[in-house]
């Protein structure tokens, strides 16, 4: 693919990945057009023991290596990304088909300097068309988005706030938090995909009560760190 000059890059897209094989050829695969349109993507690898590499070397401008942990992984795919405006996407998203002109003409409409998607799942089950509900909602009214939701913001902005902390839990809540203080974040209604296999894998009804629970804990004080701990043990 031919190389698109660093000054033509708009949208620097960082995906962070962990054991990603099953999913990652699929999601990059929808970016390709953008990346035609003069996008970067940024691929920020945890430690893959599979095949996630190998699947996203043609597909991706840039490879990072990193310890895991998303907020580290987005930490150093901001440091080398080239775009006047950072997507942070999930390994197992579903893209619209125009979503860099719905980021950028959004940003450039609001002036908010960051947004996200609304989300749906790649699964009709009753249940999980309420968790997205309640999420888009529950993002529209506090302000906090999640990195399901394709955060998206302003280069200038994501330098002021000092960008994704350096967390092993709850750092897109932190960052959130951090850019609803210059504002509060443009919402996209066209919805992003995100897979259910978390939820699958754990149960629905317990995943929920897990993901409150551990955001009750956080915004009660309880450090990301001993969360982080508990998660894993819950969630192995």
């Amino acid at each position: 693919m031919a190389s698109v000059a660093a000054s033509n890059r708009q949208l620097s897209i960082i995906i962070p990945t962990l054991n990603e094989a099953g999913c990652i050829q699929t999601t990059l695969a929808q970016l390709q057009p953008l990346r035609l349109r003069g996008h970067e993507i940024i691929l920020v690898d945890g430690g893959s023991t599979d095949a996630t590499l190998a699947l996203s070397l043609a597909l991706v401008d840039r490879v990072v290596q990193t310890p895991a942990g998303r907020g580290w992984q987005m930490q150093a795919g901001a440091a080398v990304a080239c775009g006047t405006v950072l997507w942070f996407l999930h390994a197992d998203s579903s893209i619209p088909a125009t979503a860099d002109t719905l980021i950028l003409d959004t940003l450039h409409r609001t002036q908010t300097g960051w947004g996200r998607f609304d989300i749906s799942f790649t699964d009709n089950h009753p249940l999980l068309k309420c968790v997205a509900w309640f999420m888009n909602h529950r993002t529209r009214f506090s302000g906090i988005a999640t990195g399901d939701q394709g955060i998206f913001v302003a280069r200038t902005l994501y330098d002021r706030v000092g960008g994704f902390p350096s967390i092993p839990l709850m750092e897109d809540i932190s960052f959130s938090r951090k850019l609803k203080r210059h504002g509060r974040p443009c919402r996209i209604t066209q919805t992003l995909g995100t897979s259910p296999r978390r939820w699958h894998t754990h149960g629905i009804l317990r995943t929920i009560v897990t993901m409150w629970g551990l955001r009750l804990a956080y915004f009660a004080g309880i450090s990301p760190e001993r969360l982080a701990k508990y998660y894993s043990v819950t969630s192995g």
